[in-house]
């Protein structure tokens, strides 16, 4: 049996493609399963080529996986905080969140399993995994020890009691002190593995406030409203101040190769919420990697106090 709910970073994506990469087996079978109908989405039938979307239920049987659970690797995590339920920990630039197609050792799921300890949903390629950060986005990302627990950060990220802030170094400046970015984001109609601004894209909402300018760059303290696929680098370029060192949406130029940026200055900072067990309220912060504090200093800015 399978059962699971899609996550953000499957928007868009075809079922049996999702459908094999979680349990384990091949497209194939993947598909044999859906044209039987061993397999539906909220309990109705649902074709391979059915696109998913955020949260929507696919459950049914499937033959056993043939792919290895994830195994414990030695990689460096550094952890934020911790206690019987959760862990924050703050995820380096370059690590993957979790094993994937092209990734199936070396991220940072393989790391938390060399914490020791309880995780969520531990039989899965995804165990513990609340959200994710792109492989070259450093920062803060939530872990649940537990399922319920995992269920909870879930449903209180889709009910936006996570607050999530980023600190980004952008291109140009945005006209404006503080805004709000509120524009579509769905698959690009030709380049299926990127996201863009898109009609009939799923409503999207990112948050942002200046906090410095230097030299047509600026430093922005940015929030997620809602947390689609690469949303903020593709609200931010759709604004017209791209994400600096991002060569996917516009932000890679000799304005960020002079400052030694190799990669998105993109860093979640602060993370917070209400503990889904205890209802404390946590508030965590993971101040700027040296990479892009030392790019900062090169653009002529200071690290903001976090």
């Amino acid at each position: 049996m399978i059962s699971f709910s899609a996550h953000e970073d499957e928007l868009g994506e075809r079922l049996d493609v999702v459908l094999a990469r979680r349990a384990g087996v091949t497209r194939t079978l993947a598909q044999r399963a859906l044209k039987n109908g061993s397999v539906t989405v909220d309990g109705v039938p649902a074709r391979a080529s059915h696109r998913l979307e955020v949260d929507e239920l696919v459950q049914g049987d499937l033959p056993a996986p043939v792919t290895a659970p994830p195994e414990a690797e030695d990689i460096p995590v550094d952890v934020r905080y911790s206690d019987d339920h959760l862990l924050v920990v703050s995820k380096p630039a370059g690590l993957v969140t979790h094993p994937a197609r092209g990734n199936h050792s070396g991220t940072l799921v393989n790391a938390l399993l060399a914490l020791g300890g309880e995780l969520a949903n531990r039989g899965s390629v995804r165990p513990g995994i609340v959200h994710r950060l792109d492989k070259d986005t450093s920062g803060l990302l939530l872990v649940a020890k537990d399922d319920a627990t995992q269920a909870s950060l879930v449903e209180g990220i889709r009910r936006r009691e996570v607050q999530r802030r980023y600190l980004a170094l952008v291109r140009g400046e945005p006209g404006s002190a503080s805004g709000t970015i509120e524009a579509p984001v769905g698959r690009h109609p030709t380049k299926r593995r990127q996201m863009a601004v898109v009609a009939g894209g799923k409503p999207s909402v990112t948050h942002f406030s200046v906090l410095a300018t230097a030299d047509r760059r600026t430093l922005l303290d940015v929030a997620l409203g809602t947390g689609r696929t690469h949303q903020i680098r593709v609200h931010l370029s759709h604004l017209g101040v791209p994400v600096l060192g991002d060569r996917v949406y516009g932000g890679y130029s000799d304005r960020s190769t002079s400052i030694g940026l190799e990669r998105p200055f993109l860093h979640a900072y602060r993370l917070e919420l209400s503990h889904p067990v205890t209802g404390e309220r946590l508030e965590i912060t993971d101040p700027l990697p040296s990479d892009l504090a030392l790019a900062l200093g090169r653009a002529g800015l200071d690290p903001p106090e976090i």
